[in-house]
């Protein structure tokens, strides 16, 4: 055990060592490897490596950014905050590959036709990204990622432009609907991403901006050309290893959509029961207005408290309204003060609003809470018409 925690060291070691002064010979290769997507939400959208191979100087390395360490202070924390660097690891290619083959994650070559000075200057310039002193990061999601990265390093490495041509079926989407290309909607990883970031996803990707996804580099990548030559960027393309398909359990019991539409019903049950014997349910509202106002409040931190840029313009605080939080004090009453009613009706509005933005595009909602949305409008109206009969 001891010794397979030293290899990678010594390979670091090693590698730095010889490499510094390294200068790449006729026969070497720089390629882009793309990943396939792997089971975890982490590994959903794939993954993308430069890969350095020279037989005659014994060399054959990846580079890819997009890595973190768990041990980092405040983990969590810098996460939640936006504030979390990201690194350039750099790793053998028989240990790089083996580890996507024992996850059964598809590995796409892409060999690049460039001059041996422009291989050098790739090389050089990711030996350079690699020292300790530069590898760090600040990682955004859609705009610096490990896709990103592969055409960032192109642009700034060669000294000759390029042109990235759009494929012939190119059909141009929302960052969120690309999402939702990798991610299940009804599945609880696209309920998180779809309450947390908010309308700034919904715009249309630009062609460029569709490669913050490593399915879209390969797909670019393909057609890439330098802009004054006109030459094509990839020589050689070749599958190096394909996913096996297994079959997928898909437990609609336990998705979101279930779920909800089972607390959907439950929140009509006890409406209905309210509604005939003319009470209200003390417990179910507070409990509605806590967690929706919990959850508002969650949504304004990651708005205006965190360097995320997609968390902002964020209406799904239509629904998860954050000064339901401290409303609750009415609903302890046995008759709250006559504003609250106005208050009630402001948040029927909200959520006709909600349904409005969705209609009209402006920002696409979780499916998985479509029951919980319809369950929160008629509550809202049957304690509109409750407080009116006993005020």
């Amino acid at each position: 055990m001891k010794l397979k925690l030293l290899l990678p060291l010594l390979f670091a070691f090693s590698f730095f060592t010889n490499a510094q002064q390294l200068k790449l010979s006729d026969q070497a290769e720089i390629s882009v490897l793309t990943i396939g997507p792997g089971t975890l939400l982490m590994d959903a959208f794939g993954h993308n490596g430069f890969r350095v191979r020279d037989r005659e100087r014994m060399l054959d390395v990846v580079f890819n950014y997009g890595t973190f360490d768990f041990d980092t202070p405040n983990f969590y924390l810098k996460f939640a905050q936006g504030k979390l660097n990201y690194k350039l690891s750099h790793n053998s290619y028989d240990d790089f590959f083996q580890s996507y083959i024992a996850q059964n994650r598809s590995i796409d070559e892409q060999i690049l036709d460039l001059t041996r000075t422009q291989k050098q200057q790739i090389f050089d310039f990711l030996l350079n990204n690699a020292k300790p002193e530069n590898k760090y990061y600040l990682y955004d999601f859609f705009y610096d990622n490990c896709a990103t990265k592969m055409k960032d390093v192109l642009k700034v490495s060669l000294n000759e432009k390029l042109t990235f041509k759009q494929p012939d079926d190119f059909n141009p989407k929302t960052f969120r609907a690309l999402i939702h290309e990798h991610v299940n909607r009804n599945s609880w990883g696209s309920l998180g991403i779809d309450i947390a970031l908010g309308s700034v996803i919904d715009k249309k990707a630009t062609a460029e901006e569709h490669m913050f996804l490593p399915k879209y580099i390969h797909v670019f990548f393909e057609k890439a050309a330098f802009t004054n030559s006109n030459k094509l960027l990839i020589k050689q393309s070749r599958s190096l290893y394909k996913k096996r398909e297994k079959s997928i359990s898909n437990i609609f019991l336990l998705s979101p959509l279930m779920i909800f539409g089972l607390l959907g019903l439950l929140i009509l049950w006890f409406t209905y029961r309210d509604y005939k014997s003319n009470r209200r349910s003390k417990w179910l509202d507070i409990g509605l207005f806590s967690i929706t106002g919990l959850i508002g409040v969650c949504l304004l931190l990651l708005w205006f408290a965190t360097d995320h840029t997609a968390t902002a313009n964020n209406y799904n605080l239509l629904w998860a309204f954050p000064i339901n939080i401290f409303i609750i004090k009415q609903l302890l009453q046995p008759l709250p003060k006559k504003w609250f009613i106005k208050y009630l009706k402001f948040l029927i509005i909200m959520l006709c609003l909600l349904t409005l933005h969705w209609i009209i595009g402006v920002q696409v909602f979780a499916i998985g809470l479509i029951p919980l949305f319809l369950a929160l409008l008629i509550r809202y109206v049957y304690l509109v018409k409750f407080y009116s009969q006993n005020d």
